[in-house]
């Protein structure tokens, strides 16, 4: 029985993973206070959207994965928004042993947290340059931000249409 085990322990192809590069694709900052000339007491109010995409590359094993995120920081009092930033990071992977029917949620939710540390460290820097405190992410769960995606697409599709 143990053997029988060990057998099929080995025919499990063993998954591959490795970040061959990152970039940002596109990357903007706009500090709408100091445009406007304000200053003073400020209470910021931060959201973050975050959407994800994944694509097969033309060289055999090798996918693109990219974090879109559009920050929007505005002030609580008086609702006039502080900053906008909005980037485009992408990772390259080489993958490798991952069965086709995973492929999919092993591109929207490992390979995104591969990168995310670079991408927080990215908006911390960004924002701090920009004038503000350093905005620190904190930790997304990509599994759940999938699962929510997955809802809403079956959701969507048993919509009627009008």
């Amino acid at each position: 029985m143990a053997e029988q085990e060990n057998g099929a322990a080995e025919q499990q192809p063993q998954v591959k993973l490795n970040t061959l590069t990152q970039f940002v694709r596109d990357l903007s900052f706009e500090n709408i206070l100091a445009q406007k000339g304000g200053g003073g007491e400020v209470q910021p109010d931060v959201t973050v959207g975050v959407n994800l995409d994944a694509k097969k590359r033309a060289v055999e094993h090798q996918y693109e994965v990219s974090m879109k995120l559009n920050i929007n920081s505005k002030n609580k009092g008086t609702g006039e928004a502080l900053f906008i930033l909005e980037m485009d990071y992408a990772g390259v992977f080489h993958i490798e042993g991952v069965p086709e029917d995973q492929m999919h949620p092993f591109l929207l939710i490992e390979c995104p947290r591969m990168i995310f540390p670079y991408v927080r460290r990215i908006v911390s820097d960004v924002t701090r340059d920009g004038g503000f405190p350093p905005l620190n992410l904190e930790n997304i769960d990509f599994m759940q931000l999938y699962r929510n995606e997955l809802t809403r697409r079956q959701t969507e599709g048993k919509k009627p249409d009008a």
